[in-house]
């Protein structure tokens, strides 16, 4: 099983997601690290799980509309080897690439994830991947509720190559991965590449949701509290 660490952006630092109730996320307190600053933080999120991929989300973007810019060029110019998935609240794939001209070159190691909560539009969804592997999608969820203005989640012809399960309330949750939807949409789109999001807590939550059907998962507390072990 693949792992992506997580980085929570709000107000310039990093904060420690609890349950995907943005109002409550904190400074980031870490085993891994010491301090909330975002560079040290990927850093050691990135050594811990070996991954040259790390998926970022810009809260001050999705919540208020308003991305860190300078942060994000912070952390592409520490991270040299390192893609960034990024979700900073795209409304559709013109403000994607607004913000990635505003990060310069460097933007070319910059994936948009484009998240349902998001997307404010089915023609938005249609615009946005123009090939399957311009960037994901997220399909966003709240218990029982879909995140989802653009009807991302009952159009899998739209879909990319790589779909990320986002269950919100499961994020920090330390409540175990929902792979119920996992394998529900991986039954529906075979050939998608699924990647699930919010509630591992160990290596057993790991082995069932690769037996769910999950390519990859996005990880961050269950490193910083210690329950999974850095990659060796």
């Amino acid at each position: 099983m693949r792992l992506i660490p997580v980085v929570d952006l709000m107000h310039g630092v990093a904060v420690r997601a609890r349950r995907g109730e943005r109002s409550t996320y904190r400074p980031l307190v870490s085993r891994l690290v010491d301090g909330h600053e975002p560079v040290a933080v990927a850093r050691a999120l990135c050594r811990a799980c070996a991954s040259a991929t790390l998926y970022v989300a810009d809260l001050d973007a999705i919540v208020e509309g308003r991305p860190q810019a300078e942060v994000l060029a912070a952390l592409l110019a520490a991270l040299p080897g390192v893609e960034l998935w990024l979700d900073a609240g795209f409304t559709d794939a013109t403000a994607a690439a607004t913000l990635r001209a505003r990060l310069g070159a460097a933007a070319a190691r910059v994936r948009p994830v484009f998240g349902s909560e998001s997307l404010v539009s089915r023609a938005a969804l249609d615009a946005c991947f123009p090939t399957p592997d311009a960037g994901i999608l997220s399909l966003d969820r709240r218990g029982a509720q879909r995140l989802d203005a653009a009807g991302a989640w009952d159009a899998p012809e739209c879909w990319p190559r790589q779909v990320i399960v986002m269950t919100l309330e499961r994020v920090g949750s330390d409540a175990g991965p929902d792979l119920e939807t996992m394998a529900a949409l991986r039954a529906r789109s075979p050939a998608t590449r699924f990647i699930g999001a919010g509630g591992v807590r160990d290596g057993a939550d790991l082995r069932r949701a690769r037996e769910a059907g999950a390519e990859a998962w996005l990880v961050a507390s269950a490193l910083h509290d210690g329950r999974l072990a850095p990659v060796a």
